[in-house]
């Protein structure tokens, strides 16, 4: 029997639009559900219209000078503080109420599971996961994804994992749960060396009760979907399978991608496919096929973002599209009046994203280093032996 899921959507959510010129534009939202709905991939689905989070849900993640501050704003384009104002955070009108409808949006997906009525919940607006308690930080007013986990944990769901394959450190979700050993926190990034924000080394593993609970991998820029996902099975799987989770909550940006504006990692659509495809069978096999999937990163906004998260939408609804998939005319005629840039005619890059396991005696891979580094770290912590490929 094919897994439940619930899919969240409203055309509300473009209303986060931080600046006409903004990276994160809320196109790659629509052009994604345009994708999604000319391949068929959301046919017969009800989507889920959600309601704004309340302030009570806010305050589980966010101080509540900082929810004035958010809801003020507007109103003082200056001075206002908190992170608020600035280049990657620019102050919008209604900015409030389009955070909140993006919380809960994350909220009513978690709900869905929590309720029983959907083993898999997907929020593609979701995923702002740099926010923290009391600031605004790499684009993200509210965190969704810590706002979400706190609501499930207030549920009474004792063991949450959190894992994160943007391109960018989750430090925001890191940081809301950093001695909450209920809530084990994953980050796949390019390393914090070569971008923002800066963290995300090894070394942080989480502090008090909570110490082995925070877990990141950065790797080097260049990487591509062999060595991301070298890395990836090295560490991920032995680390859920030890935890064994209630539920997990994947953060799924798309600006791994080799045409990223923003970052350096070298991933193609076919890579991001095979890591949906994994994150899928590791909720099955660890977390009792409880899968709560938001949205993330991603600046290539017409060529990449919707066809990656049009695999996505397919491989959460068992619908998996066949890589040579033919981009819908319709689809390319909308998309071109947005856009000079020439556009993708299938759902492929035409990447390979095989990869051969670490310690399995093949080539050292230059993300081997932040391999052992993240293994050492933690695995210790978790009764695993770090040096040991079998665990």
């Amino acid at each position: 029997m094919s897994p439940r899921t619930s899919v969240v959507w409203t055309p509300e959510f473009l209303s986060y639009q931080l600046s006409d010129d903004h990276p994160l534009n809320p196109v790659r939202l629509d052009l994604t559900m345009r994708l999604a709905t000319e391949l068929g991939v959301l046919d017969g689905v009800e989507l889920l219209v959600p309601e704004p989070a309340g302030e009570e849900d806010l305050l589980r993640v966010h101080d509540a000078a900082y929810l004035t501050a958010v809801r003020s704003a507007p109103e003082i384009p200056f001075g206002v503080g908190h992170g608020l104002g600035t280049d990657d955070n620019p102050i919008f009108f209604g900015m409030h109420e389009a955070s909140a409808l993006i919380c809960g949006g994350s909220i009513a997906a978690a709900r869905e599971i929590a309720e029983g009525r959907a083993d898999r919940a997907v929020n593609l607006a979701g995923g702002l996961h740099h926010a923290m308690r009391d600031r605004a930080g790499g684009f993200c007013v509210y965190n969704d994804c810590s706002v979400a986990i706190a609501w499930l944990l207030d549920q009474g769901y004792e063991r949450i994992a959190y894992l994160d394959v943007d391109v960018h450190h989750g430090d925001g979700v890191q940081a809301s749960f950093y001695d909450d050993p209920r809530v084990l926190t994953v980050s796949m990034h390019q390393h914090p060396l070569t971008l923002w924000p800066g963290t995300g080394w090894p070394g942080e593993i989480g502090k008090g009760e909570g110490e082995g609970y925070a877990v990141n991998v950065p790797m080097p820029p260049g990487t591509d979907d062999a060595g991301w996902r070298r890395a990836f099975d090295a560490v991920v799987p032995s680390l859920l399978e030890e935890f064994r989770p209630q539920i997990l909550v994947t953060e799924c940006g798309a600006d791994t991608h080799a045409e990223d504006p923003l970052a350096n990692l070298e991933l193609s659509v076919d890579g991001h496919r095979a890591i949906y495809h994994t994150l899928r069978d590791l909720a099955e096999s660890t977390a009792d096929g409880k899968w709560l999937v938001l949205g993330g990163g991603g600046y290539s906004l017409f060529r990449v973002v919707p066809r990656s998260w049009t695999h996505l939408l397919a491989t959460v609804l068992d619908r998996d599209l066949d890589p040579h998939t033919t981009v819908p005319a319709d689809w390319t005629a909308h998309t071109t009046t947005l856009t000079r840039q020439p556009l993708p005619v299938s759902m492929t890059d035409g990447g390979d994203p095989s990869f051969v396991p670490w310690g399995d005696g093949g080539t050292a891979e230059r993300v081997d280093n932040a391999i052992v580094d993240s293994r050492r770290a933690v695995f210790p912590l978790h009764g695993l032996d770090p040096d040991d490929p079998r665990d």
